[in-house]
């Protein structure tokens, strides 16, 4: 039987661990919490006597391979994608909502839907919790969930003991024993695409409570970046701005940096490599392929949202909240738009999945 430990050599020592919370979260169903988060981010074992030993935490990992199969049925995955039921570009209808979001604040109109009609009780999200931060977040009114939405580099729930450790990255999983405390028993989750992968584990395990996780909405990654002193001063160095003048922040086919005096500027990715976190460089999945609908600002003209429909449970979601709380683009030609967005999108991902494989390939030969 692999366990933690398993974990710690095949993927912490090799720098593969993508802090997504899952083995954290869902230590034994969450209920004896032998794992913690450690100083370096990582988690470890902190109570051997507490550890069943019953591998949960080593299933679940996304680097971790045995369950790649069962996952793929369950969302109908094929190459070289995922599924892909319909492509789209929205924004929420609501103007508040878009003057807050980075694109077009289509995540924050889809869970609005879902909590007006009652069809969930609460989303794990991110809300702000400083400049350019974010922590995990349930949100359970709809002004909490209006709230989340927006762009910022964020510190994750786990990291917040770190010095100067600030990343755009939150591990929303963590928010799942608030859900269980609360007896909340439909929820949403907003992600990542690793976080999503380690939600589609459990649901093939059948472990609770992934029956409470009734959506999964992804977003597009190119990557999570540290963002402390020394990153902020030469993005800034990088892009020629100050931090002080900086609005918003958002990533479509480059890094974008709004400014206060409406001046945005683009930063090619690949510049920002040396704000990544290590793990980000062996992960192939950008666009959430696993989620039920899966956003990005990618292709998307500015204040709208590019979306793949990946599930009937998503393309359901988004026909119910077409015309409530997000529209459609007005194009003449949407189809060709939308064609447009999706070979972005292919192009995007193939570019992620090419690098993960060359990073993989330099991380063997160096065994």
């Amino acid at each position: 039987m692999k366990t933690f430990a398993s974990l710690v050599e095949e993927v912490q020592k090799p720098g593969l661990c993508h802090l997504c919370g899952g083995c954290l979260t869902f230590c034994t169903a969450i209920n004896y919490g032998a794992l913690e988060m450690g100083e370096n981010g990582m988690p470890y074992l902190s109570d051997m006597e507490k550890c069943i030993e019953c591998g949960l935490c080593y299933s679940i990992c996304p680097e971790i391979k045995e369950l790649d199969d069962d996952i793929r049925k369950i969302g109908d995955w094929s190459e070289p994608l995922g599924c892909i039921m319909e492509t789209h570009v929205a924004r929420a209808t609501d103007p508040g909502i878009r003057q807050n979001a980075i694109d077009g604040g289509v995540v924050t109109g889809l869970l609005l839907h879902l909590f007006e009609e009652g069809r969930i009780d609460g989303a794990i999200v991110t809300k702000p919790s400083g400049r350019f931060q974010r922590e995990p977040w349930l949100a359970i009114t709809r002004d909490e969930i209006a709230a989340s939405a927006g762009f910022y580099f964020d510190t994750s729930h786990g990291m917040k003991r770190f010095l100067n450790g600030y990343s755009i990255y939150t591990p929303p999983t963590q928010k799942l024993q608030s859900m269980i405390q609360q007896g909340l028993r439909k929820v949403a989750l907003v992600g990542m695409p690793c976080q999503i992968t380690a939600i589609r584990k459990i649901e093939a395990l059948g472990v609770l409570p992934s029956d409470s996780i009734h959506y999964c909405l992804g977003l597009f990654c190119s990557g999570n970046f540290i963002f402390g002193p020394e990153q902020q001063e030469k993005l800034a160095e990088i892009g020629a701005f100050k931090l002080e003048n900086v609005k918003k922040m958002n990533v479509k086919e480059t890094f974008l940096v709004h400014l206060k005096d409406g001046e945005t500027k683009s930063i090619p990715l690949e510049r920002l490599d040396f704000m990544k976190r290590p793990a980000c460089r062996f992960c192939a999945d950008y666009a959430a392929e696993f989620a039920d609908i899966s956003c990005g600002g990618i292709g998307a003209p500015d204040g709208h949202t590019s979306v793949i429909i990946r599930t009937s449970t998503g393309r359901k979601l988004f026909n119910d909240a077409c015309g409530q709380t997000i529209e459609l683009y007005n194009a003449k030609d949407n189809a060709a738009l939308t064609a447009k967005v999706l070979k972005q999108i292919e192009a995007a991902s193939s570019a992620k999945k090419r690098l993960a494989a060359k990073h993989r390939q330099t991380l063997h030969k160096a065994k």
